[in-house]
């Protein structure tokens, strides 16, 4: 209920009226004037209520006559009637119904009251309402109330004391809140300005208004009594202390701030009284020295004073918080002082106050902001936000300094009261000194333990002493406690700078990005960066110095925990605000505190060494004229000898054990150095320290730019303490141990091991989403570490530190979107530094991180996609290639099987990173191992199996060329095969995707052409200007080409067999062109390569193929192995040659070719080689055999075959059936006709390519020619003892031999004599050359087989290939029969006499050893029946031609064939001379009836005499028969004898007149000789019948018989065969029978001989009796002819031989032989006829 209402008011009358009826009563007796006083007053109240309606109003008005009752009462001075007045007064003050005038009274009657020291509680009750009811009480009467409240105060009694204080307070805060009221009320009215101030006080006040005058009377009187100055206003005052004063003034000046901003007199009052006042009240502190004993001992009240300093330092406190903007000089005084109060020299209670001051300071960052930009940014000014940092540091410092002086002061505070005292007087969380409780929170530096406690919460700075108003002495601080204070003053000065730079930086950020539509609120103040910037400088050092301290001091994870966030804070801020060297230095701090104490980390002490330099720099550029201690950084460093830490230039070195002592040690590992000695330690600590530094780099990387730098080496560090290895991905897990002593981990750090693995992991994870500069500082650092690493790596087998590099991989692998921007430096290190590292781990890893860094790359989805983002795919691809440059096989390994990876993953989706992907598996080197090839080559499977078509056809030729250098490669044969399959797959993808290629080449040329013509240069590719599809096939081929020459056997045979099947199947794909190129650049450059390489190769045996494998006797050199090489090319180019011809044909030069080809043809057919020089020759026999094409292809395949196509390649594509598709339109036959109609049609007829065949036939018989000469020609010297150089072998000359026959075919028409005669030299010295010894088993048959050999089979039927050609040839051409003849009797000869081979000896072939060395003469006879069979052939036909009459053919037959028939049994064979007669018959047959025909000419008048010389040869050989010769042989013989001599009566003598009469002569002469005996005597008797020849004697007398008498002469030719054949025959009758006679007459007289001489003669004497026999029975039939002849027939001579014959056989009568007797009965009896003379003579006597 309010005081206004009218139950109040009621209620208020009520009141009044019952109080004065009490008073009346009380004072009745006594105070009989206050009773009517009381009295009146009841009337009074009851006339105001009837008669106003606002009764309060009025009492108001009427208040000093209401009133007068209760002063007279109060003045009674009675207890119980003051007690009652004073009650009444409260109560009418209370409802504000008394006027000023009444209050002067009532406060007149209260001084009164308090004078003479009554109701002093009432009293001050009262004052105090009347002063907050109402505002009637102003000026003098204000001032005498509140004098009276000070004199209470100071009252003996305490209760009245406090209760006036109160009330003093109260009644202050009253009158300023009066002031402040009435600025309210009048603040809307303009008023006029002030004039100008004076100087003094008492002008001022003038201006003000009462209320604010009062409490400027009031405020002036207080630093008055405080200053111990009378006062001015508060007239009465008669005592008072310094301390009420004080705080007094604290209470206005923090309660009240607005009043002194506001009115310029009362910030005159601030200005000139309150800090002068404040300044001379610290003097006595400021001079204080603790322990200072000087002889001159100050005077007492010199020395500081606990309640006033205490209070001063709250009154600072307060000016500073509020009027630091009107006193910026006076708080800069202010806070020198407080920072002078920290010194160590200072009691230890004013030290705990100053810090809690500080601390007051400090959770206010505004102000600090406002101190930097009034002081510290200022020039000439002292740098204070700097000094109270550092000075803060400094405190902290100095608490663990104890001074060796022996003074105990050092320790003992300046109370006498011990550190152990004032913990057990139970300070905040005291613990037992020394940390006897190990769970109390605690510092511990160098043997100095001092417990932390929990003095504020956090972010408040609520003091302890400074709240201790009630203390007059000074109070015992407990240990610990301000260090505890100092630490959150320091925690609470980080947080509040750092957050609110940082929300004005996100405000900023934030106007930043709502630049369109600005706030102004936001807008950041202008220069706001600079002070940021100023206040992280000014305070860096001493905060890093202070919080390293502290951390290296820590006992108490949550300590550690606020240092380490405090030093993250500031580092990422300084990081924002790109402050480098802070930045760096905090993170420095954080690095060293989570490495072992004494770790020796090069970056850590170099970047410590340059950031005292940055920030000496940066000290004297911010202070120039500050003092010289302020200018130094703190400084840290961490060597083995102790620590120092460094702060205002106050530096402190201790040598001693650092804090382990008191930690947990939770790992022992290897340190990371070149030459780890011992193990190093890590602390729970230090892993801490390490999570602090993980969360750093994981939240704030954006910021840290190069200290990324000291976070990851420090990282690197402990990862390796820790024995944490890198796996899949660049993952850390924990690893094996390193080498050297086992790390040993706790359970406490293993159960944390896997989460800092997780966070190493995730920071880098993180890294995707910093910025691009950022990033890159991380990758730089990265490399740097990794830099170190790779040159600590060097020149030890010790594992290295791959942190680096597996951390460059992670930080890759996340940011594959933008990978553009790290890829270059990224791959750049890895490839330079590391994969080149010859520690096999460090390689190893590098390569790793390479390949799946690209793996990665193309397995990401791109935006756009990698098809699309050709550039970028490159780049991608590029490292791989780059890595073939590093020659390690385990780099080159992992290379390969990630090509293998990404063929399987990407293979389809590579397109212009193909000619990349073949580089790297074509960078084989034969230094390379066989699997590292294996596996390059197993890419190229997959390549060519599974993604030709999938790549763009310009990199098929890289195809073959990689192909290709696997078959040259020599580490892995296999390999080398299988190469070359895979480029004969390559030629079959070629051929079935002709057309599609060919298109795309060629838009690819045509755009390279173009750009060639922009730039003014040529199209620089090979095979230019062949079609781009043509050469393709021609660097196949090349690439062929290559293989054949390689070094290995099997790789040539495999290339070579390749090649000419590639050329035979696809060839009709080239172009004409092309087909030139393919001649003269592929086929005759391999020759020529081939020939080369042969006739160079090295003929040393070679004892093994590699491994267990013989080698045939075959191939065991060198030059053997080379020599099969020559063999394939030489065939295979050959069989292009025969098939291709036509289509070669049309190149121009195809004549120039041929010629090169024969030349190869020749030069290896005369090579020493015999396999060699045999396919050689049968090359020769191919191209000879080249067939005119099928004119009309009734059949596709048969055309295709034709050319040489295999049926395997023709069949899938030509028979449609079950799983064959039909014929395409773009099939393999339509292409061929399309690519060449021609050749599918025969040339065309002319005589232009008639004339271009004979050439080259020609030039093919020359060839031919000069290789028979060459091979044939017989060694020069020697004598035969040494082996010659080379003879020709069978096989050869028989292939030489046979090419003959279809040589001969193509060259008939130009085939000249010469060109027979030349051929005929080559034939006989081909069957010439003898055999070697141990090849004769394989070539000769057993002699006594009558066979030819292979060779003499060709020569016969090259001979017998000409005369055919010569028989149905042209006239012109039969004048060759006679050289053929000749050639043929030449053979013929061998028979008797084997040829010579030059002068080498040789054997028969029957004596030949076969197992030694020596040359064999092969077994001619054989050879030279048959040649003589064909000659007697061939003469049969050819008796009548004119050249074989006029070149005396059958003369030369005759001569030839004497020589084995005057052999006869010499013949080396014993057919030869049968064969010989039979042919000489049967010769003579055919020829004696031409030569009689021609006897006129003259033409066979040689022969004759040769033909009776060859009879007389045969017929009386003068070689014997063999002994052994059987009864049966010998007639056999003899009949051939007799048939010569039938044949001379049948084809010679009947034809006597046509004979030359000497020839006849010589005929009878051998009649009549044969037809005596006259055998050799060596015959048995039973045999001599028969062996005497009888019938052929009787042939041979019988034919003389014959034509000794014809019964008819027709000519006289024949009359004279007839007389010379009586003639001979009597001649030898006469001489048979001489003989006789003789003998008998001996026999006779010889005396009786031996048995044997009997045996002899007797043999003799039976021969002799069967001549003489058979000589008579001729006589007798002589004479029987005679008788029957006509008498004119028979000559004068005759007779006279036959009467001369009578005497004779007159003297055989003698004979003692009885059938000689009867023999000669016979022959005497026609002697009886002659005895007269004959009727005819008589009766033509005359005629």
């Amino acid at each position: 209920m309010s005081t206004s209402s009218p139950e109040a008011v009621k209620k208020l009358l009520e009141n009044m009226q019952t109080d004065l009826r009490s008073l009346s009563m009380e004072c009745k007796k006594k105070f009989p004037p206050v009773k009517e006083a009381a009295e009146s007053g009841i009337v009074k109240i009851k006339t105001i209520a009837a008669r106003n309606s606002d009764i309060l109003a009025t009492l108001k008005d009427n208040s000093s006559e209401v009133v007068q009752p209760f002063l007279m009462g109060c003045g009674t001075k009675e207890p119980k009637i003051t007690q009652l007045c004073l009650a009444a007064i409260q109560r009418l003050m209370s409802h504000e119904v008394v006027s000023e005038a009444a209050a002067g009274n009532i406060i007149n009657m209260l001084w009164q009251l308090m004078e003479n020291g009554l109701e002093e509680l009432k009293l001050l009750q009262t004052v105090l309402v009347l002063l907050t009811t109402n505002t009637v009480v102003h000026d003098q009467v204000l001032s005498k109330a509140i004098v009276l409240c000070f004199r209470l105060h100071f009252t003996k009694d305490n209760i009245t004391n406090n209760t006036a204080a109160a009330t003093v307070r109260q009644v202050v805060t009253v009158v300023f809140e009066r002031m402040v009221a009435e600025d309210e009320r009048f603040k809307d009215i303009v008023e006029q300005p002030p004039p100008v101030q004076g100087n003094t006080n008492r002008r001022s006040v003038s201006t003000l208004r009462p209320s604010a005058k009062d409490a400027y009377m009031l405020f002036q009187d207080l630093c008055q009594l405080v200053n111990a100055d009378a006062p001015y206003w508060l007239v009465g005052m008669t005592e008072m202390t310094r301390t009420f004063g004080l705080e007094l003034l604290e209470s206005v000046l923090n309660d009240f701030p607005g009043v002194f901003l506001q009115h310029q007199e009362f910030s005159f009052l601030l200005k000139e009284r309150v800090c002068p006042l404040v300044i001379k009240l610290f003097s006595p502190n400021i001079k204080f020295r603790q322990g200072n004993s000087s002889a001159a001992s100050p005077a007492p009240v010199e020395k500081p004073y606990f309640p006033i300093c205490m209070r001063l330092l709250r009154v600072v406190s307060v000016l500073i918080k509020h009027f630091y903007s009107l006193l910026v000089t006076e708080c800069e005084i202010f806070l020198s002082l407080l920072v002078k109060f920290l010194d160590g020299e200072k009691p230890q209670w004013l030290r705990a106050v100053a810090v809690e001051s500080v601390h007051r300071l400090c959770v206010q960052p505004h102000l600090l902001r406002s101190f930097c930009l009034s002081y510290d940014m200022k020039q000439h000014s002292t740098k204070v936000f700097r000094d109270i940092v550092n000075a803060l540091g400094s405190f902290i410092q100095s608490l663990f300094i104890v001074l060796n002086t022996g003074n105990p002061a050092a320790t003992n505070t300046s109370t006498g009261g011990s550190g152990a005292q004032g913990a057990a007087q139970g300070g905040p969380g005291a613990g037992g000194q020394g940390g006897s409780l190990t769970t109390q929170a605690a510092f511990e530096y160098r043997g100095t333990w001092i417990p932390l406690m929990t003095v504020s919460v956090q972010g408040s700075a609520k003091a302890t002493y400074l709240e201790m108003l009630d203390k007059v002495e000074p109070p015992s601080i407990p240990e610990g406690y301000a260090m505890s204070v100092a630490f959150s003053a320091l925690l609470d000065l980080v947080r509040g700078i750092t957050s609110m730079i940082e929300r004005e930086l996100a405000e900023e950020e934030a106007a930043v990005r709502r630049e369109a539509n600005p706030d102004q609120n936001t807008q950041p103040e202008p220069g706001a960066h600079l002070v940021w910037e100023e206040m992280v400088s000014a305070c860096w050092c001493g905060l890093l110095a202070a919080l390293s301290l502290l951390l290296d001091a820590s006992t108490d994870e949550t300590a550690t925990e606020s240092i380490l966030k405090a030093e993250l804070t500031v580092a990422v801020l300084c990081g924002r605000l790109g402050l480098v060297t802070p930045r760096d230095a905090f993170i420095t701090a954080i690095c060293k505190a989570s490495l072992p104490p004494h770790y020796a980390l090069t970056v850590l002490s170099s970047n410590t060494a340059n950031l005292n330099n940055k920030a000496k720099k940066t000290a004297s550029k911010t202070a120039p004229l500050a003092k010289a201690t302020t200018t130094h950084p703190p400084k840290m460093s961490r060597g083995n000898t102790g620590a120092s830490y460094s702060i205002q230039g106050q530096s402190v070195q201790i040598i001693s054990s650092s804090s382990e002592s008191h930690q947990q040690v939770v790992a022992v590992g290897q340190p990371l150095s070149v030459q780890p000695q011992g193990t190093v330690v890590l602390t729970a600590k230090n892993i801490q320290c390490m999570r602090t530094l993980l969360n750093l780099a994981h939240c704030h990387g954006a910021v840290l730019g190069t200290s990324w730098q000291l976070v990851l080496a420090t990282l690197q560090h402990l990862v390796w303490i820790l024995g944490l290895k890198p796996g899949v991905g660049g993952a850390l897990k924990p690893g094996r141990a390193v080498e050297g002593p086992s790390t040993v981990l706790t359970t406490a750090v293993m159960t944390d091991l896997p989460v800092i693995s997780n966070i190493l992991s995730r920071l880098f994870e993180s890294s995707q989403y910093l910025a691009d500069v950022s990033l890159h500082h991380l990758i730089t650092a990265l490399c740097s570490l990794s830099l170190e690493a790779v040159e600590m790596a060097y020149g030890t087998n010790k594992e290295p530190s791959l942190f680096a590099v597996a951390k460059l991989l992670e930080t890759g692998l996340v940011n594959m979107d933008r990978i553009e921007i790290l890829w270059r430096p990224l791959t750049g290190h890895l490839l330079d530094k590391v994969c080149q590292h010859p520690n096999a781990r460090m390689r190893e890893w590098g390569a790793e991180a390479v390949t799946s860094l690209i793996k990665a790359g193309l397995a990401y989805k791109h935006n756009p996609p990698l098809a699309q983002n050709q550039r970028l795919q490159l780049l991608l691809l590029n490292p791989l290639k780059e890595l073939s440059n590093v020659l390690h096989a385990d780099i080159r390994q992992k290379q390969l099987e990630s090509v293998l990876q990404i063929l399987q993953s990407q293979g389809d989706s590579l397109g212009p990173g193909w000619p990349l992907v073949l580089g790297v598996i074509g960078a084989i080197r034969n230094d390379q191992g066989e699997s590292l090839i294996r596996t390059a080559f197993q890419c190229l499977q997959l390549v060519v199996t599974d993604f030709l078509p999938t790549m763009p056809c310009t990199c098929l030729q890289i195809v073959v060329d990689v192909a290709g250098s696997f078959g040259l490669q020599n580490q892995e044969l296999n390999i080398s095969l299988t190469s070359i399959g895979l480029l004969w797959n390559i030629s079959d993808y070629f051929f079935q995707r002709g057309e599609a290629i060919t298109q795309e080449l060629e838009r690819e040329e045509a755009a390279l052409q173009k750009q060639a013509q922009e730039k003014g240069e040529p199209l620089n590719r090979p095979f230019h200007p062949a079609p781009p599809f043509d050469c393709l096939w021609l660097c196949l081929y090349a690439k062929l080409g290559q293989l054949c020459v390689d070094p290995r056997p099997a790789v040539r045979k495999s290339a070579g067999q390749t090649m000419f099947s590639t050329i035979a199947a696809h060839g009709t794909l080239l172009q004409q062109s092309t087909w030139h190129i393919v001649v003269w650049k592929v086929l005759f450059h391999l020759l020529d390569c081939v020939r080369k390489s042969s006739t160079t190769a090295d003929k040393e045996k070679i004892e093994s193929g590699g491994g267990n494998i013989l080698i045939h006797h075959s191939r065991d050199t060198a030059e053997k192995q080379w020599a099969e090489t020559w063999v394939l090319t030489l065939a295979g180019v050959a069989r292009i040659f025969n098939t291709r011809r036509y289509l070669l044909q049309q190149l121009g030069d195809f004549f120039k070719a041929w010629e090169v080809l024969l030349d190869h043809i020749q030069s290896a057919a005369l090579s020493k080689n015999s396999e060699v020089s045999l396919a050689a020759l049968k090359s020769f026999q191919e191209i000879l055999q080249i067939a005119t094409p099928v004119k009309d292809s009734a059949m596709p395949t048969d055309a295709l075959a034709a050319m040489g196509v295999p049926p395997i390649l023709i069949d899938p594509l030509s028979a449609p059936g079950p799983g064959r598709p039909l014929l395409r339109s773009d099939s393999m036959l339509e292409r061929l006709t399309s690519y060449n109609g021609a050749e599918l049609q025969a040339p065309p007829p002319g005589e232009e390519s008639a004339l271009e065949d004979a050439a080259l036939w020609w030039s093919a018989w020359n060839t031919w020619y000069r290789t028979g000469t060459d091979s044939t020609r017989p060694p020069s010297g020697g004598t035969g003892t040494d082996r010659p150089s080379f003879v020709p072998s069978q096989p050869f000359l028989t292939a030489l031999v046979q090419i003959v026959p279809a040589l001969y075919q193509h060259i008939k028409t130009v085939f000249s004599m010469e060109d027979l005669r030349k051929l005929g030299v080559i034939l006989h010295g081909a069957v010439s050359i003898p055999i070697s010894s141990d090849a004769s088993p394989f070539i000769l048959p057993s002699y006594t087989e009558a066979v030819l050999t292979s060779l003499q089979e060709a020569v016969l039927t090259a001979l017998d290939v000409l005369q055919k050609a010569i028989c149905v040839g042209p006239e012109n051409l039969q004048v060759m029969y006679p050289a053929i003849f000749e050639q043929l009797l030449l053979f013929v000869e061998f028979s008797c006499k084997p040829p010579q081979y030059g002068k080498m000896e040789t054997k028969h072939v029957a004596n030949a050893k076969y197992n030694q060395a020596e040359w064999v003469a092969l077994n001619y006879v054989p050879f030279a029946e048959r040649s003589l069979e064909v000659v007697v052939d061939l003469y049969h036909k050819t008796a009548c031609h004119k050249a074989v009459i006029n070149e005396k053919v059958l003369q030369n037959i005759i001569k030839t064939l004497r020589m084995p028939l005057g052999l006869k049994y010499g013949c080396p064979s014993e057919s030869t001379w049968k064969l010989a007669v039979s042919s000489l018959l049967k010769v003579l047959s055919t020829g004696l009836p031409v030569a009689r025909q021609h006897a006129s000419s003259g033409m066979f008048d040689t022969m004759w005499p040769e033909l009776a010389n060859a009879f007389e040869d045969f017929l009386f050989t003068k070689s014997t028969p063999p002994d052994n010769m059987s009864i049966q042989e010998f007639q056999k013989n003899e009949a051939i004898d007799v048939e010569v001599v039938q044949l001379i009566s049948t084809e010679i003598l009947p034809f006597a007149i046509f004979i030359p009469k000497d020839f006849v002569g010589q005929i009878m002469a051998m009649l009549n000789k044969g037809s005596i005996h006259s055998q050799s005597s060596s015959f048995t008797e039973a045999e001599v019948d028969v062996r005497m020849r009888e019938e052929f004697s009787k042939v041979c007398f019988e034919t003389l018989l014959q034509f000794s008498f014809s019964n008819k002469v027709s000519t006289p030719q024949e009359g004279y065969i007839s007389r010379m054949a009586l003639s001979v025959l009597l001649k030898r009758s006469q001489d048979v029978l001489r003989r006789y006679v003789d003998d008998e007459r001996l026999s006779g007289r010889c005396p009786l001989p031996s048995g044997q001489r009997m045996k002899l003669d007797c043999q003799l004497l039976r021969q002799q009796v069967t001549e003489i026999i058979f000589v008579l029975k001729a006589i007798s039939t002589l004479m029987d002819s005679l008788k029957k002849t006509q008498p004119e027939n028979v000559d004068g001579t005759t007779w006279a031989q036959v009467i001369a014959l009578y005497p004779t056989l007159v003297e055989c009568i003698t004979c003692s032989s009885s059938e000689v007797s009867s023999a000669l009965k016979e022959a005497m009896g026609p002697f009886k006829d002659f005895m007269q003379p004959p009727v005819s003579r008589v009766q033509n006597g005359e005629s």
